[in-house]
């Protein structure tokens, strides 16, 4: 169960990292309260356990587990379980919740699998049941007077889109992962993509969850309103919580209606401040049009040249140092094309832009978003030394930058790629090895960089976790940059709603059996 404090801060040597807390969190070393690891009592699987499953769902709803629910994306680690539940209603799910929970055996919620960091997968401890929603796909009513769909939480973002398209609306949430990705998993992370400067992140896209909560019983809050002042919001605290407060099994989702116009156009710059500039100047021109403002390094084009040569570049083999990616969507009577073009001259005689394309069809639109979408592929075929997700304020973005590579650059020749949403704020700042050499020759270095890095975006009061969550690697760096206070807070709600500590055990907060 959870362990209240058993100390105070007494200012003895907090240590830092987080193989140090969690061996001396348990021992004589007395933390403060923000430090100590939720504490909980898990039980292994037993045959009982499971023929209590049986008896209580039905065949289809328990299944082998397969590899691919034991993996994340980038290999870090290897997941264990004993059984896969894949219910197909909310109570099917509430049973294998509650069953768990009377048991003390672990849950992990899986969506689509597709998260950066480790939060669908339990490497170690007691072997816990995953529940996927594979099974729960169904678009169940859409309201399009008011812009408003309820969708299971297994649906695959891709087949939202389709579903809002269907009438006339759209569904604003994207990301390079839409085939594969579910929305539950996307609210839980509390997913941003490349719409946020105009949509926001999930959390804004959503207006009510259903949800199964950590002792099986069921939160009925399929809502569709935009004003509800009763009291505490438990949609915000379910949604980014990585399935450590429950188990999101449907949700009412915000659509827009689509722009009557859109347009995308790539522009060349000669410096992030040149881009934010340039920002500036396209809100001054059409407002709230602009959808996606994406900022591109050379280095990406690189790699993208070098391992995906059947990606088209937009600029051959000269590969402009700093591009932006600006996507609009326009009201019936204005004209994107037009609007990109006035904005391409305004920028040139200004000194911002120096070359530029803007999307002659539809097709020239998908080529150049492929560029884009295309570039996290290429960098996990160089191999990363050290990947952050982060976001600093925009007006600090460039001096980051600088600094950034300054502080880098004092450890040797390493590649960095830097690109991302830079109309938000979100930067993906990676690391790589120089050309001719592999990612195993500078992995010593990556504890290093990823230091340097947090703590500038610290220094710049930004975020170590943008838009991909905390998950199991970033528990450390959480307890080392977070506010106490709110970190003191995400503990006592963890242990008001979760007391057995069996949601997503490690994840967001570290756990110590």
């Amino acid at each position: 169960m959870f362990c209240m404090p058993r100390c105070v801060w007494i200012g003895v040597d907090v240590p830092r990292s987080g193989a140090e807390i969690g061996d001396k969190a348990c021992g004589n070393v007395l933390l403060p309260f923000y430090l100590v690891p939720c504490h909980a009592t898990f039980y292994p699987m037993t045959d009982t356990f499971i023929q209590a499953l049986h008896a209580a769902l039905p065949p289809a709803a328990l299944r082998d587990i397969a590899p691919r629910y034991l993996e994340e994306p980038r290999g870090r680690w290897q997941g264990q379980a004993r059984a896969l539940i894949t219910p197909s209603t909310v109570d099917e799910a509430a049973t294998a919740v509650r069953i768990a929970s009377n048991a003390g055996v672990p849950v992990v919620p899986y969506g689509g699998g597709t998260g950066l960091v480790g939060g669908q997968i339990s490497p170690e401890g007691a072997a816990p049941i995953v529940i996927s929603l594979e099974r729960m796909t169904a678009v169940r009513a859409v309201y399009p007077e008011e812009n408003v769909m309820v969708v299971e939480a297994g649906a695959i973002l891709s087949d939202v889109h389709d579903a809002a398209e269907a009438i006339g609306r759209l569904f604003a949430l994207s990301i390079a992962a839409k085939g594969s990705a579910r929305i539950g998993g996307l609210l839980a992370t509390n997913a941003g993509g490349v719409n946020v400067l105009r949509y926001g992140n999930a959390r804004d896209l959503c207006l009510g969850l259903e949800a199964v909560m950590p002792d099986g019983s069921i939160w009925h809050g399929l809502k569709r309103l935009r004003k509800d002042n009763t009291g505490y919001d438990l949609r915000n605290l379910l949604i980014g919580s990585e399935g450590t407060l429950g188990l999101i099994t449907a949700a009412s989702l915000k659509l827009s209606p689509r722009p009557a116009g859109e347009g995308t156009a790539l522009m060349v710059v000669d410096s992030p401040a040149a881009a934010l500039a340039l920002l500036a100047m396209a809100r001054d021109h059409m407002g709230e049009g602009i959808s996606a403002f994406e900022l591109m390094h050379r280095e990406g084009l690189n790699f993208l040249a070098a391992t995906m040569p059947d990606v088209r570049l937009p600029f051959g083999d000269a590969h402009p140092e700093w591009t932006v990616l600006i996507d609009v969507g326009l009201a019936r009577g204005l004209n994107p094309s037009e609007a990109l073009e006035t904005l391409f001259v305004e920028a040139a005689e200004a000194g911002l832009v120096s070359d530029g394309m803007i999307a002659q069809s539809e097709g020239q639109r998908e080529d150049f978003w492929n560029v884009r979408e295309s570039i996290p592929e290429a960098n996990r075929h160089i191999g990363a030394i050290s990947s952050h997700d982060i976001s600093v304020p925009l007006s600090a973005i460039s001096e980051f930058i600088d600094a950034g590579n300054a502080a880098l650059a004092a450890l040797g020749n390493i590649r960095i790629n830097c690109f991302g949403h830079l109309g938000d704020g979100n930067l993906h700042y990676n690391t790589y090895p120089p050309e001719g050499q592999n990612r195993a020759d500078l992995m010593h270095l990556s504890d290093d960089i990823k230091r340097i890095v947090h703590d500038l975006v610290d220094q710049f009061d930004g975020s170590i976790s943008a838009e991909h969550g905390i998950g199991r690697l970033k528990v450390g760096d959480l307890e080392r940059y977070g506010d106490p206070t709110k970190l003191a807070a995400m503990r006592a709600i963890k242990a008001a709603l979760d007391p057995k500590g069996i949601m997503n055990p490690g994840a967001v907060l570290r756990t110590v059996a």
